[in-house]
């Protein structure tokens, strides 16, 4: 018994108590925000990305469409606590507004809320630590508007719901760790609804200057396809920044109204080798993926919508770890990094989202430039995975009502 199956013997016998339900889900992102149009842009075989000026400095990223944009300055506009807010926390207001409809929840659902976000208001830091720079002086509102709590107690706020409220960041797994702790309120019987997503607004001047001291954003602008993420054979780093939300309603047991079941969580933290990268063969994503598929037959996982944030390491890695999982049955892989870029704390949704998708129209995705393709004959089971730096692996598993 090799290292990775001695710490996985708790993960193969895992289970959930209850199958937990998704009854909603909402996104804004450069995809767009409605459903339809979402899956029109995935099923569209060009990106979303774009070149911006940062500070004298060019750099690729994927902004929300105009219209987008337009829905957000009317939401900041819509009251006078709305207006100092980061966009961080209005893309969340906007995408829970929207997963609550969906689901059908009203002012009497009493649910929790967990949106978590990498960076938070970063926007808005940047701009009271300039003010600081210069004047000696802060701002009223810079502490309050700028914690990691101000997205879920906003959207709290918005809601007027009195369940729990919890944010967080565990870098870029942060959207899928809310999905763990929402699983975890449902699961103990200390709420019967949970709110669980991430939201981000990372493209601002610092956090692309701090993205580019690691060698990892993608620079060739010239390229058909920037972000080369899923390309095997790639050289360099290709990653580039995104900006959206996405949040999803989770419920107890199975709900007639659901649109995915959750049928397996996984989870793992491997020991540091370096501040940003996992092992050769991701070791944390292997732990994480037999402890979401726990007696589930590997056969049976019809697609992995993987992390692949277009960088050299961090795609082999977690392909050498379903490798190392599924051996010979692997299933078609997919991503959607090289289309709307790395949204931190926001893209595992982002990915549970497309998987969702796929599901409800029986129809793969696939990334374009990527050959050897595996098209999968049904999408019935599909495992989304998330990691962010330091190893921290999540990885759910879906299954089609």
């Amino acid at each position: 018994m090799n290292k990775i199956e001695q710490t996985c013997t708790f993960a193969k016998t895992y289970k959930l108590q209850q199958i937990v339900s998704i009854t909603g889900i909402s996104s804004i992102s450069p995809l767009g925000f409605f459903s339809k149009d979402i899956w029109n842009a995935y099923r569209d075989p060009s990106h979303r990305i774009s070149t911006k000026n940062f500070d004298g400095e060019k750099a690729l990223v994927a902004f929300l469409s105009e219209e987008a944009k337009q829905i957000i300055e009317e939401l900041r506009q819509e009251t006078d606590h709305y207006k100092n807010l980061d966009d961080s926390v209005l893309f969340g207001i906007y995408a829970a507004r929207q997963a609550v409809v969906n689901a059908g929840w009203d002012k009497q659902s009493n649910f929790g809320i967990n949106i978590g976000s990498s960076r938070g208001a970063t926007s808005l830091f940047e701009k009271y630590h300039q003010e600081f720079l210069k004047t000696g002086k802060s701002s009223t509102l810079s502490s309050p508007t700028t914690t990691l709590g101000n997205i879920s107690s906003w959207i709290a706020h918005d809601l007027q719901t009195n369940g729990p409220e919890i944010s967080h960041s565990i870098t870029c797994s942060t959207a899928l760790h809310a999905i763990l702790n929402g699983v975890a309120w449902l699961q103990s019987g200390l709420a019967e609804q949970f709110l669980v997503g991430g939201s981000e607004a990372p493209l601002t001047p610092f956090t692309i200057a701090q993205m580019k001291a690691l060698k990892i954003y993608a620079l060739d602008a010239e390229s058909a396809y920037p972000c080369q993420a899923m390309n095997l054979d790639k050289k360099k780093n290709s990653m580039f920044l995104g900006e959206g939300a996405a949040v999803v309603c989770l419920e107890k047991e199975v709900k007639d109204n659901a649109i995915a079941l959750i049928k397996g969580i996984g989870y793992a933290t491997e020991p540091l080798q370096h501040n940003i990268s996992i092992s050769t063969d991701a070791d944390c994503f292997q732990k994480s993926m037999k402890m979401a598929l726990g007696t589930t037959p590997i056969e049976d996982i019809d697609v992995i919508v993987m992390h692949a944030p277009g960088t050299v390491k961090g795609d082999m890695a977690e392909y050498n770890a379903i490798k190392a999982v599924f051996k010979d049955t692997l299933p078609a892989l997919t991503t959607n990094k090289w289309k709307i870029g790395h949204t931190f704390g926001a893209s595992g949704i982002l990915s549970l989202e497309l998987a969702i998708l796929m599901m409800q129209h029986q129809e793969f995705i696939p990334v374009p430039f990527i050959k050897n393709k595996i098209t999968p004959k049904q999408l019935h089971k599909i495992i989304v995975n998330a990691v962010g730096f330091g190893g921290n692996a999540v990885s759910i598993l879906l299954e089609l009502p």
